[in-house]
């Protein structure tokens, strides 16, 4: 079993920014085919920025505490700043990230690069 940092657990245990947003003007959605893991990623986009961003996620303890890490992270900034955020950036500000759960943010980040696309 993999040991998971404090953010991973605090993350899991209480995930921010979980649910449906109904104002939403982008909504992706994002699956990790070999374990299972699904991501919807919502946000309402305003004048380039990133003003709100909510999450649905059935997987494992990682893609949940990823997917919540990463709607604090990209809630109020720009498009352009959110291209910053990858799968490294994900492990990182959750104080990293056992190789073999390393899927969760690569999750996230996809889900990311997808929302960006909608444009």
């Amino acid at each position: 079993m993999a040991a998971f940092s404090e953010a991973v657990l605090e993350h899991f245990r209480n995930p921010r920014h979980s649910g449906d947003l109904a104002s939403a003007t982008h909504r992706v959605e994002v699956t990790n085919p070999v374990c299972g893991d699904v991501l919807q990623l919502a946000a309402r986009v305003e004048d380039g920025q990133i003003r709100e961003a909510r999450f649905l996620c059935r997987g494992c303890t990682t893609a949940i505490a990823c997917a919540s890490w990463l709607t604090e992270r990209i809630s109020g900034i720009s498009l352009e700043e959110a291209h910053s955020v990858g799968a490294d950036a994900i492990a990182a500000g959750l104080g990293g990230l056992p190789e073999e759960t390393r899927h969760g943010a690569v999750l996230a980040a996809d889900a990311v690069k997808a929302l960006l696309k909608k444009r």
